[in-house]
């Protein structure tokens, strides 16, 4: 039977000193502590570090030994901690819902609407229903939220090796404890995984099979590799990002913004370019884009001329990540042809404009202000080159006729036959030194303190070849 609601509060206090009412409180104020530590547990044994992993070597002490183990199986682990956080958050849910029932009655929701109603036009139950909502769902959700979640977390991320260290050994009671519910998960997350691999290697193999179609099918004579390249180039553009095209930041060519003008017009013609970025002290700190086609009828100006009044202020930034068929498309919707591409931490990492990307499906395309050749390398005989070290590595498997991804593998995240080397020896080399990769010989022909300068390479092939 409810209580007269003016005679709440002495009910409300007996209610509490009563056995299952105030173990049940004491219950739910534990157990969301015991969430607590579930949920900053994951956060702690997923953020150690390899220096962490060798000082719990070196420490040899049981937590260590168990932080340890349960860190070698990193799945079986998450799904432990899922398994044992969702059960405690369930009885929270459930006491917290008795504990509430028997606390707030519906007779008090009932008169907290009816003294509503007189303020708000809506119908007393209909508040009643609100006000009920309000407490039993959203309350004791931002508290789960609040002190089960964020706040265990947070304090997890900054004492992450301490936390591991109090719950290395009720997780590994958990662990075993719930083995055969977690081993199930694991084995469900294993053939999913399976699943998504296949499905990835059968896209990839049916990608290799249209190239190798493609090389059978095209016209055997004088075009043949322009439209295999061309086909190919198609095939694979929505792979390309913008670093492995983009004009890199050593070879940007920009105005200074207070460059003279005569300064100006000299690299204008210099470069031969119809659109510069224009940046203030470097190429950080870009103010706008200079139109050549803006200064024409001002060409006999003096260097005194204002020439920043003429810089547009459109400029599109990009993550050098981005793939180069979605910059196609952002492109034709605002209507620009250059676009500065951007490293992780903000600063300016190359430019990339509408040609680079065309380049990239029908190849590179001459205009009357490009030099004979774009990829600056000498040829010795069919097996040996010598190429600049910031070339691109496709630019120097086109002109060497090898397959563009013979590198993959070791290339890691470089694009330039520079950045390879790097990668293959681990350090910058030395002048005459040479590198060897499968029947590639890389001979370092010139090199400075910063950054390798000149490459030779030589094709070993086999007598069969």
């Amino acid at each position: 039977m409810d209580p007269d609601p003016s005679l709440y509060l002495p009910f409300l206090l007996l209610t509490i000193w009563t056995g299952p009412v105030l173990f049940s409180i004491i219950g739910v104020i534990l157990l969301i502590v015991a969430s607590g530590l579930i949920s900053g547990s994951e956060v702690a044994f997923f953020s150690i570090t390899p220096t962490d992993t060798k000082e719990l070597e070196e420490e040899k002490t049981r937590f260590s030994e168990r932080i340890l183990k349960l860190r070698s199986e990193p799945q079986k682990l998450l799904a432990t901690i899922l398994i044992t956080n969702n059960l405690v958050n369930i009885m929270i849910i459930l006491l917290s819902d008795y504990v509430l029932r028997q606390l707030l009655p519906e007779s008090v929701f009932m008169s907290w609407g009816e003294a509503l109603a007189q303020y708000i036009p809506l119908e007393p139950y209909a508040l009643f229903r609100l006000i009920n909502f309000l407490i039993t769902v959203l309350g004791v959700t931002f508290i789960l939220v609040l002190f089960g979640e964020i706040l265990p977390k947070v304090y997890a991320n900054v004492r992450h090796l301490s936390l591991a260290k109090r719950m290395a050994g009720p997780m590994s009671l958990f662990m075993r404890l719930f083995s055969p519910i977690s081993n199930i998960m694991v084995s469900w997350g294993s053939s999913l995984e399976q699943r998504v691999e296949q499905a990835t290697i059968t896209d990839s193999t049916k990608k290799d099979d249209l190239e190798q179609a493609i090389e059978f099918s095209v016209d055997q004579e004088i075009y043949e590799t322009d439209e295999a390249d061309l086909l190919k180039g198609i095939i694979n553009f929505g792979e390309v990002s913008v670093k492995q095209i983009m004009k890199s930041r050593m070879d940007i060519v920009g105005i200074e913004l207070n460059t003279p003008y005569t300064e100006l017009m000299d690299l204008i013609k210099s470069s031969g370019f119809s659109r510069l970025p224009v940046f203030n002290e470097n190429l950080d700190a870009i103010e706008g884009i200079l139109y050549v086609k803006d200064l024409l009828g001002l060409t006999k100006e003096d260097k005194t001329f204002e020439w920043q009044a003429l810089v547009r202020d459109n400029i599109m930034y990009v993550p050098e990540t981005k793939k180069i068929d979605e910059l196609l498309k952002e492109f034709q919707v605002k209507r620009l042809h250059l676009a500065i591409a951007v490293d992780e931490f903000g600063g300016t990492s190359g430019l990339v404009t509408l040609e680079d990307i065309m380049e990239e499906i029908i190849g590179e395309i001459k205009d009357e202000f490009d030099d004979e050749r774009e990829v600056e390398y000498v040829k010795i005989d069919e097996d040996t080159f010598i190429f600049d070290g910031k070339v691109l590595l496709n630019d120097a498997c086109r002109v060497m006729q090898i397959d563009l991804d013979i590198f993959d593998k070791v290339k890691g995240a470089s694009d330039s036959l520079a950045g390879l080397i790097l990668e293959l020896k681990g350090s910058i080399p030395k002048k005459s030194e040479k590198i060897q990769y499968d029947n590639f010989a890389f001979h370092i022909r010139e090199v400075s303190k910063r950054r390798i300068k000149e490459v030779k390479i030589e094709i070993e092939r086999s007598e069969n070849e």
